[in-house]
């Protein structure tokens, strides 16, 4: 499900496709000192498909899903995310393109910390206009193993909770697209692998598209494709064969 319609809808010159990306760019810094962060990414990616993103610290990885999610604007290129023209929308448009649509898990959870468990997942829902969503928030909370901490704050909750709080607030509108950047990062190896395996499972019940930022070989290989980031650009783009969940 992509949520609701939106009145300037861009077009889609491919329905099946989620993410269309062309010579994209990103340069930050100043003029006198600009700093070319992606430098002419193309990339397609089918809708539910499952990519890992790798490359070494600095290749562009995070840049390049805060790019893809809507969060930070491409410099040059053109990008449709769900059948939006992200290059042509205004930010208060950006804004309303990805609510409810594209869900965004990180290694920092960004919990809002005055709201408990089942606020925080009920937020993104309620700004987006839908209906019964501490129902739907619940059922969210319940699905990730925290049914029974549904009122607790984020500092009443471990890493590993605040991050399934991350992951149901992140899918319970039912995006299209799920970005997962590092989602482990500040885990413990069993909790990450808990993490993961919560994070797949939701997807496949969803059928989302899911792109994920990993340094986990082993992850990568249960990813339909892994693509590989080097100095800004894409260096290698490989299906793998991989029977996930």
């Amino acid at each position: 499900m992509l949520g609701q319609c939106l009145c300037h809808r861009g077009s889609v010159t491919n329905p099946s496709l989620a993410i269309s990306a062309r010579n994209l760019t990103l340069t930050l810094g100043t003029d006198a000192a600009p700093v070319e962060i992606l430098r002419g990414v193309d990339l397609d990616v089918n809708e539910g498909e499952v990519v890992a993103l790798l490359g070494p610290s600095g290749s562009g990885k995070s840049s390049l899903m805060a790019v893809l999610s809507g969060l930070e604007r491409a410099t040059s290129g053109s990008l449709t995310v769900a059948g939006e023209d992200f290059g042509t929308l205004s930010e208060d448009a950006l804004a309303q393109a990805r609510r409810g649509r594209i869900g965004i898990v990180l290694q920092a959870f960004h919990l809002l910390p005055t709201m408990t468990a089942m606020e925080n997942v009920a937020t993104p829902m309620e700004l987006a206009g839908e209906t019964g969503i501490l129902a739907r928030a619940k059922e969210e909370l319940t699905a990730v193993g925290l049914g029974h901490r549904l009122e607790h704050y984020p500092t009443q909750l471990s890493g590993g909770e605040q991050q399934r709080v991350a992951i149901a607030r992140a899918i319970a509108p039912r995006p299209g697209l799920i970005f997962a950047d590092e989602p482990t990062g500040n885990l413990d190896v069993a909790t990450g692998h808990e993490i993961i395996e919560l994070l797949f499972a939701r997807r496949a019940e969803t059928g989302a598209t899911l792109l994920v930022i990993t340094h986990d070989p082993e992850l990568a290989e249960r990813c339909d494709r892994v693509i590989t980031l080097a100095d800004g650009k894409i260096a290698s783009d490989t299906a793998t064969n991989s029977e996930r969940t």
